[in-house]
């Protein structure tokens, strides 16, 4: 869609002493500035610009700049007399002010013959150069695509030109990408400024609301005179029969360009190919194009194409960026049976959207869940790379169902097949909600806080142990009570460490403002999960973030002992027919009497498969929740398998009947053999 230049309200004084106000033209040429615009260009009607980097000193008469740089460095006297120092002038945004408003007035009056000599052509060429240079550097002050467009129409209008139109192909290819057919040029801009009347002593630049109509997009026809001038590179008069050509074929047949106007066509060249084409406009009132300033438009379309080559290869970075450091992190978090998850995570800052800090939450047998935290050293792709190796490593060594300090053992080799300096830290543990209990083990990793019911606050004392990737260590895990109504949060250091506080200042800091905000929701009632995280990344400032942020928060609820039924089974030819008998009775004492046909059958199944391969007792296990769960355990390693058995088979049909009609189910392998599980809606 077609953009518009904002609104442009109020005025702009052209000087702030009378004196001033009533000589215009004086302030303009004290400034440095042309009084008067280039007469009309005469000459052939197919004038064409050098090619984009060739030496303009020749025809110019002043030396060759780089880039397109004024002779004058920046923040010299000539630059700052020039286009590159005023203040902008009706929103113009150019930082060219003093020109734009010299150039508007000079526009007002055509006709004056100041500076017909040599000097007069000397001083209009250095003026040319200087805003170059403003201009350039206002397009290339431009980060993404849309900055650097509107860069361009802002330098440009009303300076150089009283409106201009911006196609760009659609869509952009990136880098060496090959260029979707066909070639398509889609309006991205049009600015239009225009110069008010003459009210007392004040001059006005306003946007004018009727720009010249244009097609929003355009097919380039092999062939055409669209594409042999956008072939050709160079600027072109509008007045020649091919730029007449091409601009009709741009702007579209229904839109011809009105009467009087000049205009210059500028392709856009990248790297490698035409990416666009700009249409600088004047109008009749106003003097036209010179050869010269096809130079001009040469110079702004080669910066302006560049521009956008690499905000178009940065925004695919960042893409890449964004998209990577999603992947790494989980989509959402599970909802495993008697805790409550919330996370976060902040990267270091816009510009580096990757780093090496990682959450996860990862269910485990039992009803249990694994909690992990971790930061790897530095906020690069190659941080985000190994902390996509070490997630990975650590969600198998999890599903495992590995004690955690043993966990945190593999991960330290892991980062040392890695490479060398792959350090991390990291924190482990692990949930059970039938025990109201949670192992945690550390490597190096901030201690987390637990949030009692009451509001009370308190730091964990857990061994810090050594970060991961040093080696030759060992790691050591502490049982703590985890009671129901209780939060605990895990962190990395970027939210307690800063250039601003050291870690452990930090560290106390986030514990106060954790009661500090329990003690709002009551001593009956925990504060909510998204708020509190919310609440903790208040608590940074403005210069407290020096590296990433993942922040992982758990609600412990529990499951109550009257809502667990456990058993041992001995693995011999009657324990099915126990098991049957011990889940009716738990299902009756539970009021789920309508559960009982379909959990006769499963439990049947599953424990005759357990006994079948057991040498140790085999355990069974009930968990009543807003489902049923049945868990069966035994010793074996081997997981069943779902196939489908044939006609004249005995057996192989009793995974299938768990299939059909469990909610869900599942098998998992643990250290010591294997849990069978599956899950009955209760309602």
């Amino acid at each position: 869609m077609t953009e518009h230049p904002t609104s442009h309200e109020g005025r702009q004084p052209l000087a702030a002493r009378p004196q001033e106000r009533a000589r215009p033209r004086q302030e303009a040429a004290a400034a440095g500035l042309p009084s008067d615009l280039p007469a009309q260009p005469g000459g052939p009607a197919d004038r064409t610009a050098p090619a984009a980097g060739t030496d303009t000193s020749a025809t110019t008469g002043t030396p060759a700049t780089a880039a397109g740089t004024p002779g004058a460095a920046p923040g010299s006297p000539s630059d700052a007399s020039g286009a590159g120092s005023g203040a902008p002038v009706a929103g113009n945004g150019t930082g060219a002010g003093s020109a734009a408003v010299a150039v508007a007035v000079s526009a007002q009056s055509p006709g004056a013959g100041a500076g017909r000599g040599p000097e007069g052509a000397a001083r209009r060429e250095g003026d040319r150069l200087r805003f170059v240079g403003a201009a350039t550097r206002r397009i290339a002050r431009g980060l993404d695509l849309d900055e650097i467009v509107l860069g361009l129409c802002r330098a440009t209008v009303p300076t150089f030109s009283d409106e201009i139109l911006v196609y760009l192909r659609d869509p952009l290819p990136v880098g060496d990408e090959r260029p979707v057919a066909p070639f398509v040029l889609r309006l991205r801009r049009t600015d239009r400024l225009r110069l008010s009347e003459l009210e007392g002593e004040e001059l006005v630049l306003v946007p004018d609301p009727d720009p010249t109509p244009a097609a929003e997009l355009c097919e380039v026809r092999s062939g055409g005179a669209l594409a042999e001038v956008l072939r050709g590179v160079r600027p072109v008069f509008g007045d020649s029969a091919a730029a007449r050509a091409a601009l009709t074929e741009l702007l579209g047949p229904e839109h011809p360009l009105p009467g009087g106007l000049r205009a210059v066509l500028a392709p856009l060249r990248g790297r490698r190919r035409v990416i666009g084409a700009a249409v600088f406009l004047r109008r009749p009132e106003r003097a036209g194009f010179e050869p010269n300033d096809l130079l001009v438009a040469a110079q702004l379309a080669t910066h302006t194409a560049l521009g956008i080559d690499k905000a178009v290869l940065y925004g695919r970075e960042a893409y890449i960026a964004d998209e990577l450091q999603r992947t790494m992190l989980p989509d959402s978090l599970p909802q495993p049976t008697g805790v409550r998850l919330a996370s976060r995570y902040l990267p270091a800052a816009e510009t580096a959207r990757v780093g090496g800090d990682w959450y996860d939450a990862i269910p485990l047998p039992g009803s249990r869940v694994a909690l992990v935290v971790g930061d790897v050293m530095g906020h690069s792709m190659t941080s985000a790379a190994i902390m996509g190796q070490l997630r990975t490593t650590a969600q198998t060594l999890a599903g495992l169902d590995l004690p955690p300090q043993e966990v945190l053992h593999h991960l330290d080799e892991q980062a040392q097949r890695l490479g060398e300096n792959r350090m991390a830290t990291c924190m482990y543990a692990v949930y059970d909600p039938v025990s109201h209990r949670i192992t945690v083990a550390n490597a190096g990793h901030p201690p987390p806080i637990l949030l009692h019911l009451g509001g009370r606050a308190e730091v964990l004392r857990v061994p810090p142990g050594a970060p991961i990737g040093v080696g030759g260590v060992d790691f050591e895990a502490v049982e703590l009570d985890a009671p129901a109504g209780a939060t605990l949060l895990l962190y990395t250091d970027g939210l307690v460490e800063s250039r601003l506080r050291d870690v452990w200042t930090g560290i106390e800091q986030l514990r106060e403002r954790l009661a500090a905000t329990a003690q709002l929701t009551g001593p009956d009632h925990s504060p909510p999960l998204e708020a509190l995280c919310d609440d903790v990344l208040d608590m940074l400032g403005p210069g407290d973030r020096d590296d990433d942020i993942a922040l992982l928060a758990a609600r412990f609820d529990g499951i109550a002992p009257s809502d667990v039924a456990y058993w041992f089974l001995e693995p011999e030819d009657a324990a099915p027919g126990r098991a049957r008998r011990l889940a009716r009775r738990a299902l009756a004492r539970w009021d789920l009497e309508e559960l009982t046909d379909s959990v006769e059958l499963l439990i049947s199944e599953v424990v005759t498969n357990a006994v079948r391969y057991a040498e140790r007792p085999v355990t069974l296990r009930l968990l009543r929740t807003d489902v049923l769960r049945c868990e069966v355990g035994d010793d074996s390693p081997q997981l069943p398998r779902q196939r489908r058995a044939r006609d004249t088979d005995e057996g192989g049909r009793g995974l299938f009947l768990v299939n059909r009609l469990a909610r869900r189910w599942g098998a998992t392998r643990l250290s010591g053999g294997k849990v069978v599980w599956f899950e009955l809606a209760t309602r």
